[in-house]
């Protein structure tokens, strides 16, 4: 099964041009408009067109060189879909001696793709600064008519970042949008949240840009929606947040949740405005602002609780055992995880327990109850293999797999790892690979394999760096800071010590630090400087004490004890 294969958009599956009709019947008076421009623009001439979707561009295009009126002229179209571009007009002038011009036809270029280096958010888009700075340049070096096409957004931010090039604008022609195109894109954006984080970076950027175009049709610049629209409006608002979470980019995410917080609170029916709540504490979350994601996931909870919706519940009580148990406040998360499987067994929803039980698993495991966590684990399992969801048990197999670990079952423990990575590569799910890589890596380095392990560690490193997550990084970091410390490569592990340590300040998770600064106590007496390996022990044995960690305090004092006086 391949997660990632997207349906193919219903104007490839048919004749372009039968959509022709139906497309110039819906804008006949603008189209009429933008052929007399066309027929009369001269030299360099610059029009604007706003289409919001790539099928219709092609739909106008191909409308424009079949149409009779423009026999005479020769368009050519010019694709910059570069995110990087910076100087278009020299882009330009390397194409045009390229092209052939027909003789006793104008040639008319169409510019295409642009909004991918304008963006949507953001000062100053470079290709804008560009585009302002050598404007006069144009009428000497482009002297043809050139029609720019972008969407909705990207025309807006052009005015506002490349005034002086807008202002030579001879016409500005804004195309409406067929219903199947619309049907299409709203249909496309309905990927659940689970699908969307297991889609590459590119693949989560194409369902941005998608989004920022539908929210165009429901949100034109300068307008308010209202009715049907304003709901349309807040659905998608809602969906770009969770795109952007995606992409662990939580503040962005928070502008379209914010926005789409506002809208749903004043709708009659709270259900979404609780789902919206949730994902704004989920921003939170991904910050490890765990005090601000719990306000908004009991909130959630509050509202659900008023509209007597158990599946609202159970979504808010997942999310708060998840933040109390990120807290290492073992007895509230089992609390909330207890209280989400009552109402499941109540209302007959079996499948959802699975989730549940998966987390009290993880209580356990945190805990030290190995025994309790691989019972709650197998639960899980279980449901999960009876309801035939092959995807949610890598993760119930990853988690067996790091209980076997603590164990010593290191065999058990690579079955289970490997289990799970067959199925995140089955699912194409390259980011959740990155944690069961790192997991393969601490097998082998218990196992002493230690080559093995730092090929497994930079796996799991490249594939956090490449979907832009930090905060996972430095676990990895504090690994292999542990096997060059296992190889004497002492300079190397101090380096990934304090890259860990780093990103674990940035990020105010005080308890990982207590890891790391244990490993550098132990690096320091390994150099033999008990000084700095005292002070290093010592400040993980009080971040212990705070969090009330018998386990791994005992073994910091043990290791203070050692040093010598």
């Amino acid at each position: 099964m391949n997660s990632s294969r997207k349906p193919s958009h219903p104007h490839s599956q048919r004749n372009l041009s039968s959509e022709i009709g139906p497309f110039i019947a819906l804008n006949q008076e603008i189209f009429a408009q933008l052929l007399t421009f066309v027929d009369f623009a001269e030299k360099f001439t610059i029009g604007f067109v706003e289409i919001n979707f790539p099928p219709d561009v092609k739909i106008l295009v191909e409308a424009l060189k079949t149409n009779p009126e423009c026999r005479h002229i020769q368009f050519v179209s010019l694709s910059f879909s570069d995110a990087n571009l910076r100087f278009l007009r020299d882009e330009i002038i390397k194409i045009l001696p390229t092209i052939e011009i027909e003789s006793n036809r104008k040639l008319v270029l169409i510019i295409q793709g642009l909004e991918k280096s304008i963006g949507v958010y953001g000062d100053y888009p470079p290709v804008l600064q560009d585009l302002n700075f050598v404007r006069d340049a144009y009428k000497r070096t482009v002297p043809h008519p050139i029609l720019f096409i972008l969407p909705d957004y990207a025309l807006t931010r052009l005015a506002k970042f490349a005034p002086d090039f807008w202002a030579w604008q001879s016409g500005i022609f804004r195309f409406k949008t067929p219903q199947i195109t619309k049907d299409y894109a709203i249909n496309e954006a309905q990927t659940t949240e689970r699908i969307i984080n297991r889609l590459e970076p590119s693949e989560k950027q194409e369902r941005i840009d998608l989004l920022h175009r539908l929210l165009m049709e429901y949100k034109p610049t300068g307008h308010n929606p209202t009715g049907e629209n304003l709901r349309n409006c807040s659905n998608i608002l809602h969906q770009l947040g969770v795109a952007y979470l995606s992409k662990i980019e939580p503040i962005k995410a928070r502008e379209y949740l914010e926005e789409a917080e506002k809208i749903a609170s004043e709708f009659p029916d709270s259900t979404f405005h609780a789902e919206v709540l949730n994902t704004l504490g989920d921003s939170y979350s991904q910050q490890r602002q765990f005090d601000r994601a719990i306000a908004y996931y009991q909130k959630s909870l509050s509202i659900s609780q008023q509209l007597q919706n158990p599946r609202g519940e159970i979504a808010a009580l997942l999310k708060l055992g998840n933040a109390y148990l990120e807290l290492r406040q073992f007895t509230q998360a089992t609390t909330f995880y207890q209280q989400r499987l009552e109402i499941e067994q109540q209302i007959g929803d079996r499948y959802s327990q699975a989730d549940t039980y998966h987390q009290l698993g993880m209580v356990a495991q945190k805990l030290r109850e190995f025994e309790e966590a691989r019972r709650n684990y197998q639960q899980a399992f279980a449901i999960f293999i009876e309801f035939d969801d092959r995807y949610s048990q890598a993760d119930t197999y990853h988690q067996l797999g790091r209980v076997a670990q603590e164990l010593d079952e290191f065999e058990e423990a690579r079955y289970n790892y490997q289990q799970a990575l067959a199925i995140f590569i089955e699912f194409d799910d390259r980011y959740s690979q990155a944690d069961t890589y790192h997991q393969l890596g601490y097998v082998a380095q218990d196992l002493r394999e230690f080559e093995e392990a730092r090929r497994n560690y930079q796996q799991a490193l490249a594939i956090n760096i490449e979907f832009g997550d930090r905060y996972s990084q430095a676990d990895t970091y504090h690994e292999l800071g542990r096997v060059a410390q296992n190889l004497f490569e002492f300079e190397e592990a101090r380096r990934n010590y304090q890259q860990a340590l780093a990103i674990d300040i940035e990020f105010g998770d005080s308890y990982s630090q207590a890891s790391t600064y244990g490993q550098l106590g132990t690096l320091a007496e390994a150099e033999e400087n008990y000084a700095e390996a005292r002070v290093n022990l010592q400040t993980a044995l009080e971040i212990y004490v705070e969090y009330e960690d018998e386990y791994w305090g005992a073994i910091a004092r043990e290791a203070l004890k050692r040093l010598p006086e």
